[in-house]
């Protein structure tokens, strides 16, 4: 009776320092590393955050993929903002952003997105660029802001057909992740994530290899985090740690998941991109898309074949990426002085 009252006092005294050990590196968190863009307040009383960089036009937004943030566009918005005026930011629910207000679909999404702009005075015409998930978002945009949208990079946008409901094999791939993440949470409110998150950026990884194992799925879970973090600029692991440290992340991501079959027949039948061209990039992993499925997307899509990469084009060949969008911007100022037809 004794060594269970005991066990039981030390379980709680271990937990109580797990929680002052996540709220301090909260904390210290937010004093190193938010000073680097800017938080604007939107409808419903919602924060967005915001980086900025570069000048001149158009503004490139950049839209991130389904867990991602705008750290994942670092090396290429610093690159781009030598020549225009570059902006990511952090969707509601992942980064530092506020909790979102409404469900994760590409429309909401866009009108989010383009409530920010306005609130943050960053004047159009936009060149977007979406990335996986993001890329179905500006897509969206592109439809409800046709005036604004003066070109599409998609950078392997989402393919509805291959989620569930359109695809019911996924649904196990897409419910298995939704449960994992929902552990995170928990365990970001205890400090183990920021441990966990630790290890890995000391590239040691021993504690998050040792859980990983433990947990199964986690361990793949684990490697394909880690593989997209070794891909992204040094300086950006830092804060990426802290995004992965923070229960907002977990809840966010599992929102995003949640929302992938209301996303995926929002955008079956979605009507092309009509007014401005489009560039899409291939990576040479996936099955390049028919000339009727590029139509579907935008009426002058044009498809790259990126051979070198997977699915994070902008990560394996940000040269490639680039140059499409600096294609684009030529284009877009050839078509603004009458030299080539709109």
């Amino acid at each position: 009776m004794r060594w269970l009252l005991g066990s039981s006092i030390l379980l709680c005294l271990l937990l109580a320092a797990g929680v002052l050990y996540q709220y301090a590196g909260g904390l210290r968190d937010r004093r190193r590393f938010l000073h680097r863009g800017r938080h604007v307040r939107i409808g419903n009383g919602q924060w967005l955050y915001l980086c900025e960089r570069g000048t001149g036009g158009p503004t490139i937004v950049f839209e991130a993929g389904i867990g991602a943030t705008s750290l994942n566009w670092h090396g290429l918005q610093q690159d781009l903002a030598g020549i225009a005026r570059t902006v990511a930011y952090d969707r509601g629910g992942l980064g530092w952003s506020a909790r979102w207000c409404t469900e994760r679909t590409p429309s909401n999404v866009a009108r989010e997105l383009h409530e920010m702009l306005q609130a943050a005075r960053i004047a159009p015409p936009y060149l977007m660029v979406g990335h996986s998930f993001g890329g179905l978002a500006v897509r969206r945009f592109a439809a409800e802001y046709p005036d604004e949208v003066s070109g599409v990079v998609l950078v392997d946008p989402m393919r509805p057909e291959e989620w569930p409901p359109l695809n019911e094999d996924a649904r196990t791939h897409l419910n298995r992740g939704i449960r994992l993440l929902g552990l995170g949470r928990p365990l970001a409110w205890i400090g183990l994530a920021r441990l966990l998150a630790s290890s890995l950026l000391r590239r040691s990884g021993t504690i998050a290899r040792t859980v990983g194992l433990s947990t199964g799925g986690g361990a793949h879970v684990l490697g394909r985090l880690t593989d997209e973090l070794n891909k992204m600029p040094r300086e950006t692991w830092p804060v990426v740690a802290a995004h992965w440290s923070n229960p907002h992340f977990y809840r966010g991501m599992v929102a995003h998941l949640k929302a992938v079959p209301a996303a995926v027949q929002e955008m079956q039948n979605a009507a092309p991109v009509e007014h401005a061209p489009v560039v899409l990039l291939t990576p040479h992993s996936a099955k390049p898309l028919s000339s009727d499925a590029l139509l579907r997307i935008g009426a002058k899509t044009q498809q790259i074949i990126a051979h070198g990469s997977g699915h994070w084009i902008h990560l394996d060949e940000p040269e490639l990426v680039r140059n499409a969008v600096l294609a684009m911007m030529e284009q877009i100022g050839m078509r603004a002085k009458g030299l080539i037809p709109v």
